[in-house]
């Protein structure tokens, strides 16, 4: 969880700049796009190779790597003179970061299978945290030098290396594996798995954490054009909407998940989430056209705004809001703590970074179409789409149950 929170302020310390470096460098909007999905594309390629060297040769050194590649990826950013060399930065970065998915290995091996999905739970509550961190650490360190973004995440980086040399031991059982992996999946031929057998229990999981992912990347890309459009939110007010959607998701990690968990199973629960995320894309559009509104006395507070009139699409956009950060916090842990179940030890490493890669294809092309879409066929049809795609996959989880109840002994 410590490296894994470092990791993500030292990304989100740089990846707000880089629109304003690019444009620096003669960039345009399209290149600023390409330089985004640069990253995603190198993640989804690297991921799942990076899942096989974990498998083979221990999660320690696969993480330690990964993260001095992000480390040369930071200082490459500090020092990029021209857009070729951004590029560069954000595809070393994107290689190194293709080892989120050996991180989920390490949780998945040093915790037991009921203790999963509250354990990934808390890994991706502290990610949040570091997304929260990461760019008011970023913003403020221009001040110092338009070097010193790029210079501090990278020191953050080898620190974290150092943290994990000495504290990060070893949680996958390397020559265990190798002796039980003679059959085991190359990276290539789980992706074509996936793929021709989406009805496989593992299949459907990595499908379902795919497909939410795209519809989660839509809203995210695409919300603040439509609450400007909307609600008339500005530059300077779009962070209250991201801190509100972010603490939502750090609470309903931290403290909501594990014990949802116990009561519903991770099955269910994952069926929930799906529900709730769907729910909240399909209700976002809708909360402009709520009638009527109330007065709310706010002269207790300091620096005292008196009374003031509150719209109840105001108040109904908070709540569809909220709909989308609990469904994307019940869904990924249970279904990434799910697939775990369903994969042997010596081929966890591969499948998670398959999934990691199935879920960074969806964030390069769900932005698009959404894009496209708010365009051309209006404001609210990428959350629409997205809702139905999410909950066209709750009927996937039906039946997952009995894979990953124990198995009497014999």
């Amino acid at each position: 969880m410590v490296t894994a929170f470092v990791d993500m302020v030292g990304l989100l310390m740089v990846l707000p700049l880089l629109p304003f470096y690019a444009v620096r460098l003669g960039g345009s909007g399209l290149v600023v796009g390409i330089l985004v999905s640069s990253y995603a594309v190198a993640q989804l390629l690297s991921a799942p190779l990076w899942g096989r060297v974990s498998d083979r040769f221990g999660r320690r050194p696969a993480l330690l790597v990964g993260l001095g590649a992000s480390a040369i990826a930071y200082v490459i950013f500090a020092f990029a003179g021209s857009l070729w060399v951004l590029l560069l930065s954000r595809l070393v970065q994107g290689a190194g970061g293709g080892t989120v998915g050996v991180i989920q290995a390490y949780v998945a091996d040093a915790t037991e299978p009921e203790n999963r999905a509250r354990s990934l739970g808390w890994l991706s509550a502290a990610t949040n945290v570091g997304v929260t961190i990461g760019p008011v650490i970023g913003s403020f360190s221009m001040g110092i030098s338009p070097h010193a973004p790029g210079l501090i995440a990278a020191g953050l980086c080898l620190a974290n290396m150092v943290f994990a040399w000495f504290f990060l031991v070893e949680s996958h059982d390397v020559a265990g594996a190798r002796a039980a992996a003679a059959g085991a999946r190359r990276p290539r031929q789980a992706v074509w798995h996936t793929l021709t057998h989406p009805g496989e229990p593992a299949p459907r999981m990595i499908w379902i954490y795919a497909v939410g992912m795209g519809a989660f990347q839509m809203m995210t890309a695409l919300l603040a054009l439509f609450l400007a459009l909307r609600y008339g939110v500005t530059e300077k007010t779009i962070g209250l909407v991201y801190a509100y959607n972010g603490i939502i998701s750090v609470l309903a990690r931290a403290v909501v998940l594990g014990r949802a968990v116990d009561r519903l199973g991770e099955a269910r629960l994952s069926r929930v989430g799906q529900v709730l995320l769907a729910s909240g894309l399909a209700l976002l559009p809708l909360t402009w056209y709520v009638p009527g509104g109330t007065t709310l006395d706010l002269s207790w507070l300091p620096g005292s705004l008196g009374v003031v009139q509150v719209p109840f699409r105001l108040l109904a956009l908070m709540g569809a809001l909220a709909l989308v950060p609990l469904g994307t916090a019940f869904t990924f842990p249970c279904v990434t703590a799910i697939l775990s179940r369903l994969i042997p030890p010596f081929e966890r490493g591969v499948y998670m970074g398959v999934q990691q890669s199935f879920g960074g294809m969806a964030r390069v092309v769900a932005p698009l179409w959404a894009g496209w879409a708010f365009d051309h066929l209006g404001a609210g049809v990428p959350f629409w789409t997205g809702s139905v795609l999410v909950a066209a996959t709750i009927f996937m989880g039906f039946g997952i149950e009995e894979y990953t109840r124990p198995k009497p002994a014999s």
